[in-house]
Parts: structure tokens; sequence; C-alpha cells
């Protein structure tokens, strides 16, 4: 159902991304609370949505990754 990976879109920013599918049969409702909660939850913001001709949302999603920095 997901699939998460890993990208550099310029300098000092590192993205993560992760692609979610949702059938035709969940409603657009349905598909909008349960982004919702991946992105209050989760940190993700939205980056792409595509509508196949079959009626599938394929859509991913982005958030940033965080390096921790060694302080000594």
């Amino acid at each position: 159902m997901s699939r998460s990976d890993r990208r550099a879109p310029r300098p000092g920013v590192e993205w993560e991304y992760d692609k979610v599918s949702f059938s035709r049969e969940f409603s657009r409702n349905v598909v909008t609370k349960l982004l919702v909660e991946r992105a209050e939850h989760g940190g993700w913001e939205l980056d792409r949505v595509r509508i196949g001709s079959d009626g599938t949302r394929r859509v991913i999603l982005r958030r940033k990754i965080i390096r921790a920095v060694r302080t000594a």
C-alpha cells in the first residue's frame, strides 16, 4: 500500500517521501480524513495527487528529515 524513499531536491534540505494508493471505493471525504490524520500525527504534507483512469488515487506525501547535530 505504501512505500517510503528519500531524495534531496535542493542542497541542505532532505525530504522523506511516502507513496499511498486509495481505491475508488473510498469517497473523497474519507480520503481527506485519512490524509489529514497522517498530516497531524506524522508530520506529512501533500506533495502530489494523481487520479488514474480507473479512479484510483495515487498520493505522494513528504516530510522534512531533521538531522540531529552533535554538540561537544
